[in-house]
């Protein structure tokens, strides 16, 4: 028997599956069913919270935004925007209340954001103990709560 004869036998064989060997059985993908399960209970706990910190940083940063738009303003023009004028004095020139001589031509900045919430910042000028107050409401959009529902203002940053 030549080897060209072989050949052509030993590649039928190997192309032909065996019973039992052409899937995955019930017992193995029930393991994979049950460590997908194990991880998503452990992982998936330590992820959820991550979305209201991430929107609490965002906010701070947000916020940092702001005051350096604000002291841009007051560096031009003397004064800040007055609570009248709110945060859009920053954007577009006020048309109330002191109008500024200096104002920057294209503004401060592009938009007022909204915080993370998609609510918009409280500002007041003059605050009650600096020269304006900056703040979020945080989660419910309601003054005075504690955890992720917590006010964020200026002068928590420091």
């Amino acid at each position: 028997m030549s080897d060209e004869a072989i050949v052509p036998a030993r590649a039928r064989r190997r192309s032909r599956p065996v019973l039992g060997q052409g899937g995955f059985t019930l017992v193995e993908i029930m393991v994979v069913i049950a460590i997908l399960g194990i991880l998503a209970v452990v992982v998936v706990p330590k992820l959820v919270g991550r979305t209201d910190d991430a929107r609490i940083t965002a906010t701070k940063v947000q916020i940092k935004n702001l005051e350096e738009a604000l002291s841009l303003y007051k560096l031009d023009n003397g004064v800040y925007p007055a609570t009248e004028q709110g945060l859009e004095a920053l954007v577009d020139p006020p048309t109330i209340g002191v109008i500024p001589k200096h104002w920057k031509k294209g503004g401060y900045m592009s938009k007022v954001p909204l915080d993370p919430w998609g609510n918009e910042f409280l500002y007041l000028s003059p605050g009650a103990e600096n020269p304006y107050d900056l703040i979020s409401y945080g989660a419910d959009g309601e003054e005075g709560d504690e955890k992720m529902a917590a006010d964020i203002s200026a002068d928590d940053l420091g």
